[in-house]
């Protein structure tokens, strides 16, 4: 498993996924994204973005989206992302990544500090806000965190899933697939053109 930076070929899929997942990306440009994927198969578990906000001469980062399938879930896919996503932040000269969510203890794992709405800067605070109109619900509270870009750590036991990784859709080692063929549905392949014959 690694992550890559998404290429134009990924625009359908990530499109597809984030409407399937019913995330909304106003600002949606498939090269803002990273991929995790199989390095043996390709096929891919999960995704994430960054995004600068600038107000006057300020700016800050936000971790606007991390997603991982779920065939490929508690597998360490989404703590790969975000290693990969901060480690662009430091590179794009960042020192600090802000992230707001309803799941405040994942992001905890990885050294992210809760922050007071009312302690945060005014432009932060606008686009928190913001975020909070768009995705908080009766149920879920959205929180605040924020990491300096050199302080983020990956327990080892994600490291370690992050390498067996495999979808749960896909069969054990050593489990025999038995594929069922034209035969199983009736079907006698010899006489059947299934490019116009239905039935």
């Amino acid at each position: 498993m690694y992550v890559r930076d998404a290429k134009n070929r990924d625009e359908a899929w990530l499109l597809d996924w984030i409407e399937e997942a019913e995330i909304g990306d106003p600002a949606f440009r498939s090269r803002d994204y990273v991929i995790a994927l199989n390095e043996e198969t390709s096929r891919k578990a999960g995704f994430g973005r960054i995004r600068s906000h600038s107000d006057d001469d300020e700016t800050f980062c936000e971790l606007a989206l991390v997603f991982t399938l779920p065939v490929w879930r508690n597998q360490g896919v989404g703590a790969h992302v975000i290693e990969r996503l901060v480690a662009e932040a430091a590179d794009e000269q960042h020192e600090t990544v802000h992230v707001f969510t309803t799941d405040p203890g994942y992001f905890t794992m990885f050294g992210f500090k809760p922050q007071e709405s009312a302690q945060l800067d005014s432009h932060i605070k606008t686009r928190f806000r913001t975020a909070r109109e768009n995705r908080e619900s009766d149920d879920d509270q959205l929180v605040a965190l924020s990491i300096n870009t050199d302080e983020l750590s990956i327990p080892q036991q994600m490291r370690e899933r992050f390498k067996q990784a495999r979808p749960s859709d896909e069969p054990a080692e050593g489990e025999v697939v038995i594929e069922e063929t034209a035969e199983d549905f009736g079907i006698d392949p010899t006489e059947t053109t299934y490019k116009y014959d239905t039935g």
